[in-house]
C-alpha cells in the first residue's frame, strides 16, 4: 500500500495549488491513500491570520475541513481521502488546541514543534548565528523537550519532522544531548508515530526528517512509523517512498502505519 500523510495546500500562505490538485497527483502516482494536513490556524492569537505566510486563517479552518470532506466522498473508490492537519504544538496553548480540533472528525493530527522555547522558529536561518556549542547544545535539550511533551499531551497521533532544527544547521544531529533519548522512550511509550519526511532534501541538510540513526534509534524503543512527503507542491506527492521503504526494512521495521478516525491501522513494508 502506498500512501503519503503530510500534505499541504494554498491556505497555509506558502504551498502551491489546491486539495484537489494533491489528490489528483496522488491517483497519478499510484497511491492508494492520501492524508490532506494543512497547517492549523494560530488558535491563540487574536488575529484571524496573524501570519499569511505560515498557517491558514482561523476564519478557514471549518471550510477547510468541509472541503476534504468533499473531496473525501467525491473519489470515494479511487483514492482514500484522509482528514487531517499539522498542528503547532504550544504547551500552555495545548487545552485551546484540543478544544478547537475536538468538534471535527479528524483522522489524525499531526504535532509539530516549530518554534522552540525561546520562541524562534526552527526553520529560522540566523539563530544558530554568535551560539556557543554549550548554547547549542541548550538548544537541542529545549527542543526535544517540547517533543517529549507533544508526544504525552495525547493531541497528536502523528509526531512531524522531529529531527527539523537540522534543517539548515546540519550540525544540529552530531550536538550531544540526552533529550532525545527521553523524548524517543516518551513517544514510544505514548504509542505515537513519528514520519519519515521527505522534505528535508529541500533544506541544507539535504536527508530526510528524522537521520537514519534517529530512526533506528526509534525502532529500539519500537516507535510506530508513517510516510509524509510535506509536499508544499502537488509534484511532491509520495516523493521518495519506496526509498523510505527500503531503509525501514533494512533498520529492521516489518510495517508501518497510518489513521483513520484516530485509529492506527498497520500496512507490511
Amino acid at each position: 500500500m502506498k500512501f503519503d500523510l503530510h500534505t499541504h495546500h494554498e491556505r497555509c500562505g506558502h504551498a502551491d495549488g489546491i486539495i484537489r490538485d494533491y489528490i489528483e497527483s496522488a491517483i497519478a502516482k499510484g497511491l492508494q491513500v492520501i492524508g490532506i494536513s494543512d497547517h492549523s490556524p494560530y488558535f491563540a492569537r487574536e488575529e484571524d491570520q496573524p501570519a499569511p505566510g505560515l498557517a491558514m486563517a482561523k476564519s478557514e479552518f471549518t471550510a477547510y475541513i468541509s472541503e476534504v470532506l468533499k473531496l473525501r466522498e467525491e473519489y470515494r473508490g479511487r483514492i482514500e481521502v484522509l482528514l487531517g492537519m499539522e498542528s503547532d504544538f504550544y504547551p500552555k496553548h495545548a487545552e485551546l488546541y484540543r478544544d478547537a480540533f475536538a468538534p471535527y472528525p479528524f483522522d489524525y493530527i499531526i504535532g509539530s514543534v516549530h518554534q522552540t522555547e525561546d520562541g524562534v522558529g526552527i526553520f529560522n536561518r540566523n539563530r544558530w548565528s554568535g551560539l556557543s556549542d554549550f548554547e547549542k547544545a541548550q538548544v537541542k535539550e529545549g527542543y526535544y523537550r517540547l517533543i517529549r511533551q507533544s508526544a504525552e499531551s495525547g493531541l497528536f497521533q502523528v509526531l512531524g519532522h522531529t529531527d527539523g532544527l537540522k534543517g539548515y544547521f546540519p550540525e544540529f544531529s552530531a550536538i550531544p544531548s540526552k533529550a532525545l533519548d527521553e523524548a524517543l522512550a516518551a513517544i514510544g511509550k505514548a504509542g505515537v508515530a513519528i514520519e519519515v519526511n521527505t522534505s528535508g532534501k529541500t533544506k541544507d541538510c539535504g536527508g530526510w526528517y528524522p537521520s537514519d540513526e534517529m530512526l533506528e534509534r526509534a525502532f529500539y524503543y519500537h516507535i510506530p512509523i508513517t510516510f509524509g512527503s510535506d509536499s508544499h507542491h502537488p509534484s511532491r506527492i509520495g516523493d521518495e517512498f519506496e526509498q523510505v521503504q527500503q531503509k525501514l526494512r533494512e533498520i529492521g521495521y516489518r510495517d508501518w502505519v497510518f489513521f483513520r478516525q484516530k485509529v492506527m491501522q498497520r500496512v507490511p513494508l
